[in-house]
């Protein structure tokens, strides 16, 4: 039996203990989050979950935008700043209140501060107004200073939800700490899409690929790109992803008279095997963080991973086992560690081997049972209150 048919024969015996099966009913799920056309791992997740759910004969699974487009003339508003965000709210809570009746679950993707606010805490409430299950989808590394500085709306808005999952341990744990309970379920990393290939002879080509965004702190990668050049003058860094200080990195790069240093701006999913592909070692110093899946990406290509220790990264990196780790900020820290697998090849095929194996738990076989599993306990829950729900149609990202 292969490791994916017992996964799937476990899925199965999830269902058969909640006394609904497929053959019996299908789980009714509406997927909130953004869609694709906000840059960020939430709208990433989202499209993958829902690709991987519509092919699942036990689900009926349907997606509501949080950033609907509306067509014509309101659509050409909706470039328009302030306009933007007074007619996508609208068009948002609308179709809450038209759709949100015609489901058993309602998973609800959040990140955090004014987003959560804006996002989230629409659908919980509407949820919670026609009676329905709610998954609190939490994804931001950022969950323990929202918390703190938002306790007094956050907490009882969070209370609201039946169940909160969490893309990692670290966030089990931060949640834990305000008194709140959290299931780990990892994001999903299309792993399978990437071509694992052992680096002989290891070359000093660099690859960054997060957001220019200052919790990201891509400015210590090109700091200690710096210091690796002077050891390893044809060195190359490629720096994808883009944000708001693309235009100060790139001056930051000019100012540390930076060879072979290419900023490609945002790269799509679908071209990112390719990015792997090309690259040697990926370089993260991000200071902000909960489970990066481009570190997952890097282990399934191949890539030794160095990396700084941001929020959740300890908990799916294992220092010298899986890659190298150090502080927070720390560029020089950064730059020995990257010289230190050049110069012991065998450290960084031996760290690249290791995280492959670790790729396993990321995969969609792991992590389908334990989304089913967890549809299908609040499906059962609600179906012992409400048995009867209407169908609904299903729509595709938008």
């Amino acid at each position: 039996m292969t490791g994916e048919t017992r996964m799937t024969k476990r899925a199965n015996e999830n269902i058969d203990a909640t006394g609904v099966t497929p053959k019996s009913r299908r789980v009714r799920v509406l997927i909130v989050a953004p869609s694709l056309g906000i840059l960020g791992g939430q709208a990433v997740q989202a499209a993958r979950l829902l690709a991987r759910f519509e092919a699942e004969p036990s689900l009926e699974v349907s997606f509501l935008p949080v950033n609907p487009r509306l067509p014509g003339l309101l659509g050409r508003l909706q470039g328009v700043k302030y306009a933007r965000t007074v007619l996508t709210s609208i068009a948002y809570i609308a179709s809450l209140l038209a759709r949100v009746r015609a489901f058993d679950v309602i998973h609800v993707f959040s990140a955090s501060y004014t987003s959560f606010v804006i996002a989230p805490t629409p659908a919980i409430l509407i949820a919670k107004l026609y009676g329905k299950k709610i998954v609190l989808n939490y994804r931001s590394g950022e969950a323990e200073d929202h918390l703190t500085r938002w306790r007094r709306t956050a907490l009882p808005t969070i209370r609201l939800v039946d169940e909160v999952a969490v893309p990692s341990g670290y966030l089990v744990d931060v949640f834990a700490r305000f008194g709140l309970g959290a299931r780990s379920i990892y994001n999903f990393v299309e792993t399978e899409r990437f071509r694992f290939r052992a680096r002989r002879p290891l070359r000093p080509v660099f690859l960054s690929n997060r957001n220019l965004e200052p919790l990201y702190n891509v400015g210590c990668i090109l700091r200690a790109f710096a210091v690796i050049q002077k050891r390893f003058p044809e060195a190359t860094l490629t720096v994808a992803g883009d944000g708001s200080q693309r235009a100060e990195l790139e001056q930051l790069a000019r100012e540390l008279d930076l060879r072979n240093t290419e900023f490609v701006g945002s790269v799509a999913q679908s071209r990112m095997p390719e990015l792997c592909e090309r690259a040697d070692i990926y370089l993260n110093s991000s200071n902000i963080d909960n489970m990066p899946g481009s570190i997952i990406e890097a282990y399934a290509a191949g890539l030794p991973v160095v990396t700084t220790d941001a929020g959740g990264i300890p908990y799916i990196l294992a220092d010298g086992q899986t890659g190298l780790m150090v502080r927070r900020g720390d560029h020089e820290a950064l730059a020995a560690a990257a010289i230190s697998l050049l110069e012991d090849e065998a450290l960084a095929e031996q760290l690249a081997a290791n995280a492959l194996a670790a790729c396993r738990q990321y995969s969609w076989a792991a992590v389908r049972d334990e989304w089913l599993k967890l549809y299908f306990e609040l499906a059962d829950e609600s179906a012992a209150i409400r048995p009867s729900v209407v169908r609904p149609s299903r729509v595709g990202i938008e």
